[in-house]
């Protein structure tokens, strides 16, 4: 680490070292604004784009664009400028974002029937995808640990573990009894897909990484530090459009399934906060000469 000088870092006079982030940085931008066009496109034209889906699955989509729109695309904007001005909480929870980016994008393009936004959609989930794995690349994973000397680490390494538990026992509720019987789990089914895309993500992906990153946070190991923010934002933004969409169901007409809010709305709000304990401690990013706070040489 080179020495920390008295001027804040600006943008312009910000280096990110040899693997440059501030690529991935712009690229995740770029997917943000391919996203929320299409998500305005896909609004605006729902028969087009999602005529030969299920009710339920619609409502879904529509409460999916709307976050997207409103909150995902501007987030990612927003922490990506932070981030390359040298924020390094922006820079961990963008992760997050990203990750939330890619991991919706990759159920657009394999559950939703080719159609106008196919190939946005495409672009969008590589661009993301980059964006997360060069970014998680750029990142010095013991630089990063150093500046959560004084973080509460504790609440976000258990909720962690507890939610990554809690899902994973859930989603088995919902396929091995159905798989047992011979049938498909009711939320394949009313979805009308041969199987569900959030299974396969959350069970082979997000809760296995959820529960490690935990367990290892808890123990204090130094990539913790990095894994752990962006994975808290990604399970705040997740419970956003399964919140919405109730109240999209209610308002096509469908039977809006508000049991949901509750749990969901917890686990949001106890995201968010652990999310804000662990990156108070951070100071704020001070001008590095050849480098932002964090980032690998």
């Amino acid at each position: 680490m080179t020495t920390v000088t008295s001027r804040p870092a600006s943008a312009a006079s910000m280096a990110w070292a040899g693997r440059a982030p501030g690529v991935w940085l712009r690229l995740s931008v770029t997917a943000a604004l391919l996203a929320a066009a299409g998500n305005i496109y896909a609004l605006s034209d729902l028969e087009g784009i999602y005529g030969r889906e299920t009710s339920a699955f619609v409502n879904q989509a529509i409460a999916q664009d709307a976050v997207d729109l409103a909150v995902v695309s501007p987030a990612i904007a927003v922490l990506a400028f932070l981030a390359r001005r040298g924020s390094l909480p922006a820079y961990l929870t963008w992760f997050g974002a990203v990750a939330f980016m890619t991991y919706n994008y990759v159920i657009y393009t394999l559950s939703v029937h080719v159609g106008p936004l196919f190939l946005v959609w495409v672009a969008v989930l590589g661009l993301s995808a980059f964006s997360l794995i060069g970014g998680l690349a750029a990142l010095d994973g013991q630089a990063v640990a150093a500046r959560f000397d004084r973080a509460p680490r504790r609440p976000a390494g258990w909720l962690l573990v507890i939610v990554a538990a809690l899902f994973t026992m859930l989603w088995l509720k919902d396929i091995v009894p159905a798989t047992l019987a011979g049938r498909l789990p009711q939320s394949v089914s009313e979805l009308a897909l041969p199987s569900s895309p959030v299974h396969v993500l959350d069970l082979s992906f997000f809760l296995p990484a959820a529960f490690i990153s935990g367990a290892l946070l808890l123990r204090g190991r130094p990539w913790a530090y990095t894994t752990a923010p962006g994975l808290l934002a990604f399970l705040a933004l997740t419970g956003l459009p399964i919140m919405v969409t109730p109240f999209v169901a209610q308002t096509r007409g469908d039977e809006p399934a508000w049991a949901v809010l509750p749990p969901i709305v917890g686990i949001v709000i106890a995201c968010l906060a652990v999310l804000a304990g662990l990156m108070r401690p951070l100071p704020r990013a001070t001008g590095h000469s050849g480098q932002g706070p964090g980032l690998a040489h």
